[in-house]
């Protein structure tokens, strides 16, 4: 395992003011950089001062979407210590990612004791005030510097951290969200599974109109017979249908979510039914008009869960458990955010101290 060289910053930031916390624009001092070469391997492991990057033109990122990242948290708990939350999934799905484009992969234990040693650098910087935390986005790209489309020979691993505060500034409350009907998000076979930029960048439009219509987000229907639920934005959904949890099943084309499995984990502990199935709009649908859809709700590391309290479908609007968070909802996020901030144990050992 190769050592991380760390070259300390000769001119920290000021920190921003929790109150004042906003998601990704204000940054930490220092950042994690390796880079690949096929004949090398990963070397030069760093933690360096946050600065911006130089890059030839041509890069491989730049021109063909070469790029995978991931999100997680550093919280800090009512004893002043610094921990993770499920940081190896992250690093497994991103080799996942890295697999699907073509990607060097990272060596899993050296990705994660790179990963602590940079948040105990940055430490200071994890905010006390419950409800806020350290996002950190580790991200992998390809830096060939010719225009041929080929495997990608070498690339850039990078870790950069920003504080964050609270999702709900002002409680927990249900959101609109309007179901797609033109566009889609990925198909199997796709890299819909993979956490890759171009995902994100091919759903912005459909986002875009419906936020011009009053609506947070979409709810992307699947690619092939436009009648499947896949995910809601950029987080996994999961409806309580006659007192069974109805999330779809991981069919090549919807994020593995780290949330979504330990709200699975979760419910199935509490006695709550959980099914992972396809999903058709008509039946969800049927089981709003008839009363048997009970709560409805997105799950992900920014929001840890959101609930859904109107729908809207082809034009027609449909209130969920009468646009209030559900009791499910609300015990999912009570219970998943104690484990996450060290208020309540762990009985998973999800957490990785620091």
């Amino acid at each position: 395992m190769q050592n991380i060289k760390f070259v300390p910053t000769e001119a920290p930031k000021q920190k921003p003011e929790t109150s004042k916390l906003s998601f990704g624009k204000s940054f930490t001092d220092h950042m994690f950089v390796m880079e690949y070469s096929p004949d090398k391997g990963w070397h030069d492991a760093r933690i360096v001062p946050f600065a911006n990057l130089t890059l030839h033109p041509a890069s491989t990122v730049l021109h063909y979407g070469a790029e995978i990242f991931e999100g997680l948290k550093a919280y800090r708990t009512p004893d002043g210590e610094v921990q993770l939350f499920r940081p190896m999934d992250n690093i497994e799905r991103l080799n996942d990612s890295a697999d699907r484009l073509c990607l060097p992969k990272l060596d899993p234990e050296f990705a994660l004791e790179a990963l602590k040693t940079f948040v105990a650098t940055e430490k200071s910087w994890v905010p006390d005030e419950f409800g806020t935390s350290l996002y950190l986005r580790p991200f992998l790209f390809g830096n060939d510097e010719t225009l041929g489309v080929h495997t990608i020979q070498n690339a850039v691993y990078m870790v950069i951290a920003c504080p964050v505060g609270s999702y709900y500034p002002e409680g927990i409350n249900p959101v609109k969200i309007m179901i797609e009907t033109d566009d889609v998000r990925a198909v199997r076979g796709g890299t819909g599974y993979a956490k890759c930029g171009g995902n994100y960048a091919a759903s912005n439009r459909a986002g875009e109109v419906a936020e011009k219509k009053g609506f947070s987000q979409v709810l992307w229907l699947d690619g092939v017979e436009r009648k499947y639920i896949e995910e809601v934005g950029a987080m996994n959904v999961m409806f309580k249908i006659d007192g069974v949890v109805v999330t779809p099943k991981l069919t090549g084309s919807i994020l593995p979510g780290i949330t979504r499995r330990s709200c699975i984990q979760l419910l199935k502990d509490k006695g709550i039914p959980v099914e992972e199935r396809l999903l058709s709009v008509d039946e969800l649908l049927t089981a709003l008009q008839e009363g048997r859809l009970e709560e409805a709700w997105g799950c992900g590391t920014a929001a840890v869960v959101s609930p859904i309290g109107q729908l809207s479908y082809q034009g027609k609007n449909y209130i969920i458990n009468n646009f209030e968070i559900g009791k499910t909802t609300q015990d999912l996020y009570d219970t998943l955010t104690a484990i996450q901030w060290g208020t309540a144990e762990d009985p998973y050992g999800w957490t990785v101290k620091i």
